[in-house]
């Protein structure tokens, strides 16, 4: 197969191991001069005909997943395609001509430079004309473009391919994920009114630091220590909040302090944490193939999960009947399992685990439930992407137990907001004073906290 053939079929690029996508394409994108419409189509025609004469010129049995030499192929076609059609170029328009053109074979054409940026946390395509970006918590619209519908969609079957994923008319929206992890959600029409959207959430290639959580005042000291002991003693901990207020990220860092002698077993919807012990098996669900069959959801995961011996369960995020077969796992010996959840405030994600264990159709009282949730879960920690753009740790909630009907939250720590300074909220967050009620289960694990952390006696750092 011609090396052009498997660049229209979306086989060419570096494999995953190589920590990129493959995501070329033959309709190169029009990148617009400061001078007017002649000067674009003229730059146009040239970037196609250079980038087909390299795609025919390229020896159809090159190892396209070595990109350094590939790459070093196509620069030396690439001077000779110049030379032979007589192209003088400024030193600055061919590094700009060469670069469009090999983010096209081997990279993701108009998005690579964006991919490469680490400041960007989140990349929106919404249709072929419009991308966004967001930086530091805000959100701006880039001078970049696809040619058409048609360029998008090939870059999305690209990235969706390689995991045996599908998107078409019949399945019109996909998770996926890119092989350094990041998350990528795709929508096409007829879902998606403005033609085919990607929706891209970035992972750093250097996870933030525990030292990093602290410096950007997501978590203070205290917080930190206390939480760590929590995971140790093998509490069993849901990070709740909003749309991209942190939550994955915080259950990376928390994942840290596991200890490495414990098998772990992670759960996800497209496999996104990056845990760094070593006894780690990571299950991933599966959408029904195109004869709607195949399907492996959440919840079948969770239960067979429970044959797997595991020390601990971490599931991704629960959305589902699954937050219920959760509970039980929670309560059934398995200790110290986390998860996240999307909610407005701790007392909003205890509601919404009731829902969604109702989801499960086993008709069960509401006490029942609220008893099994009061029983599983000790600690809600909630995050909040504030209106600065920053994300923080804005409550550590310990579930206290049942009086009556009503599930008791006791605050360990919580946010308090001094105000705003130039755009930019002020505040800290501090202990509330009261001592939690799991401390004698932290205790029995050999480890014990001074009281300062919780506010009382002598406060440290404030």
């Amino acid at each position: 197969m011609s090396l052009l053939r498997r660049i229209e079929q979306g086989q060419t690029g570096p494999g995953e191991d190589s920590g990129q996508v493959r995501v070329g394409s033959l309709q190169s994108r029009r990148v617009a001069p400061p001078d007017g419409d002649a000067q674009r189509d003229t730059y146009f025609d040239l970037k196609t005909r250079v980038q087909n004469r390299l795609l025919a010129e390229l020896d159809p049995s090159t190892d396209v997943t070595q990109v350094g030499v590939v790459r070093g192929t196509i620069r030396d076609l690439f001077e000779q395609v110049l030379t032979e059609e007589n192209i003088v170029l400024s030193r600055q328009e061919k590094h700009r001509l060469f670069e469009q053109i090999a983010a096209e074979i081997l990279g993701f054409g108009p998005l690579q430079g964006l991919l490469e940026d680490d400041e960007i946390t989140e990349i929106m395509v919404n249709g072929p004309k419009n991308i966004y970006i967001e930086k530091r918590g805000k959100l701006n619209r880039v001078p970049l473009s696809f040619e058409s519908d048609e360029h998008v969609m090939r870059i999305i079957e690209r990235i969706v391919a390689p995991l045996g994923r599908r998107v078409d008319e019949s399945s019109p929206y996909v998770d996926a994920r890119l092989p350094d992890g990041s998350r990528v959600n795709a929508v096409i029409p007829p879902i998606s009114l403005v033609g085919p959207t990607l929706t891209i959430r970035k992972f750093s290639k250097n996870p933030i630091t525990i030292e990093q959580l602290i410096k950007f005042g997501s978590l203070t000291p205290e917080s930190l220590q206390f939480l760590k002991s929590c995971v140790e003693a093998r509490l069993n901990i849901i990070i709740s909040g909003g749309t991209g207020s942190g939550k994955t990220t915080l259950l990376n860092i928390l994942s840290q302090f596991i200890p490495s002698d414990e098998r772990i077993v992670t759960i996800e919807n497209a496999a996104e944490l990056q845990l760094r012990q070593e006894h780690v098996v990571t299950l991933e669900s599966r959408p029904p193939n195109i004869e709607g069959k195949g399907e492996i959801t959440i919840r079948q995961l969770v239960v067979n999960s429970l044959r797997m011996r595991p020390d601990r369960i971490i599931v991704g995020e629960i959305r589902d009947e699954e937050a219920l077969d959760m509970l039980q796992a929670m309560n059934t010996g398995h200790d110290g399992s986390m998860t996240t959840a999307h909610s407005n405030s701790p007392r909003d994600t205890l509601a919404r685990i009731e829902t969604m264990a109702l989801m499960a159709g086993m008709e069960l009282p509401v006490r029942a439930i609220r008893e099994q949730i009061a029983s599983a879960i000790d600690l809600v920690i909630h995050q909040e992407r504030l209106r600065d753009g920053t994300r923080k740790v804005v409550n550590v909630t310990e579930i206290s137990g049942m009086e009556g009907d009503v599930i008791t939250m006791t605050d360990i720590f919580a946010f308090e907001q001094r105000g705003i300074d130039e755009g930019q909220v002020v505040g800290d967050l501090r202990p509330t004073g009261l001592r939690p009620k799991a401390i004698s289960q932290i205790e029995a694990t050999g480890i014990h906290l001074p009281p300062s952390i919780f506010g009382v006696g002598p406060r440290r750092g404030y």
